[in-house]
């Protein structure tokens, strides 16, 4: 028998102690052996619960009982999950996580760390939730370069930018919706800033290449300000709009990596993965695009990401599995403005049919968009790929010959 703790009873805890109690003989033929909650962290009461007699308000309990073999951390946060984390490795125990945070920004320590001590630490859940990516791209995909991940990371997002498609909701309109069926917290900023999205993306860099990639290096654009009329012209362009989580590598080593959102024409697989699910676009040398879909999120298919990384745990106790990248290194992260890339462009103006002369003059070649009900001022167009940085300063000659400038979106070639 293998006795583990849980810390964390909220949302995914109770999904991962639900898992494990109800499947409890298939997953003892799994993992071939008998897992055994013996402690649950959490500083509420839950006297109700059929576990009620294995809670805890003490970490300590968990940290000096030799018996505790492995820990699943799905407290979320960085404190004090991580100082807890390091502590269970320390004391000589495997972790699984599904915080995608706390590996976002400490994994390198803590695979170190586990490294070191010759002990597992696994987060499958953290990307995804419920999705296979960590494991088929350290295993499956190991004889291959990953050249390329795109990905639809966040399902909240995901939700609100198909209601704006499919039922002309404004942005305002569906978040609420999103709030009211639970897709959405009553604090949305981590989603429709692209703060979730970013770690997610952020976690799956680092694993593909080996370095640590931080939150804080990659440029980050959420939806808040992508409205109907964008919606409209990307319709009219041919594609949708979604937030995508993007990283490649480049010929010198470097990475390009960003999340934000983009037109993604109808013929990529990602435009068609609507509402709460999530996509995954991995590019390999060998095998092409290879695409991992599914519910990024909820209690039990999370839940189920957690107890497969525990039963691995279980089955490696005396062969460590590999999973490992490297400490952060400066210049690996390339500016985002260097790379090159089409943009959309929404703006107006009194005379708009000079407006978009002067773009033109300017842009070089462009496609116009035109959509119903749009004011006599505005127009909008479609450039041809630009190194970023040369757009903005285009841009800025635009607005400086008198046009508004309502949006931008970069345009995904994927």
């Amino acid at each position: 028998m293998v006795e583990i703790a849980i810390m964390g009873y909220g949302v995914v805890g109770s999904g991962v102690a639900e898992v494990l109690c109800n499947h409890t003989e298939n997953i003892a033929k799994r993992a071939k052996e008998e897992i055994r909650i013996k402690y649950i962290l959490d500083l509420r009461e839950f006297p109700e619960d059929p576990l009620a007699d294995r809670f805890t308000k003490s970490f300590d309990d968990i940290l000096n009982d030799p018996d505790v073999k492995i820990v699943v951390e799905v407290m979320g946060g960085l404190h004090p999950a991580y100082d807890f984390v390091r502590s269970c490795l320390l004391a000589g125990k495997s972790v699984v996580t599904s915080n995608k945070e706390l590996v976002a920004q400490k994994g390198a320590d803590l695979l170190a760390l586990a490294q070191k001590q010759n002990l597992n630490f696994l987060f499958e859940a953290s990307v995804g939730g419920g999705i296979p990516i960590i494991r088929p791209m350290s295993q499956c995909l190991a004889a291959n370069d990953v050249i390329e991940i795109d990905g639809i990371l966040n399902g909240t997002t995901n939700f609100i930018l198909t209601k704006m498609i499919r039922d002309q909701m404004d942005f305002d309109d569906a978040l609420a919706l999103a709030q009211k069926l639970g897709y959405a917290e009553r604090n949305p900023a981590a989603d429709v800033e692209g703060l979730d999205a970013c770690r997610k993306i952020c976690i799956l860099a680092s694993l593909a290449f080996g370095k640590h990639v931080y939150p804080d290096q990659v440029h980050t654009e959420g939806i808040t300000k992508v409205t109907l009329a964008d919606v409209e012209y990307a319709e009219v362009w041919g594609g949708v709009i979604k937030l995508i989580g993007r990283v490649k590598i480049l010929e010198n080593d470097q990475i390009h990596i960003m999340v934000c959102p983009m037109f993604v024409p109808r013929s990529s697989q990602l435009a068609t993965v609507d509402d709460v699910f999530n996509g995954i676009q991995v590019r390999g040398d060998s095998i092409g695009d290879v695409v991992f879909y599914g519910k990024g999120a909820g209690k039990l298919p999370t839940a189920s990401a957690v107890v497969a990384d525990v039963i691995d745990c279980v089955r490696h106790f005396k062969a460590r599995k590999y999973l490992f990248w490297d400490q952060a290194v400066p210049n690996y992260v390339c500016d985002y403005r260097k790379d090159t890339v089409a943009f959309y462009v929404r703006a107006k103006s009194e005379d708009s049919a000079f407006a978009l002369g002067q773009a033109e003059g300017l842009f070089g070649p462009v496609r116009q968009l035109v959509r119903k009900g749009a004011g006599k001022d505005e127009f909008a167009f479609v450039t041809e790929p630009l190194v970023e940085e040369d757009f903005l300063d285009k841009l800025e000659q635009l607005k400086d010959e008198g046009a508004e400038v309502l949006s931008t979106l970069r345009i995904g070639e994927f």
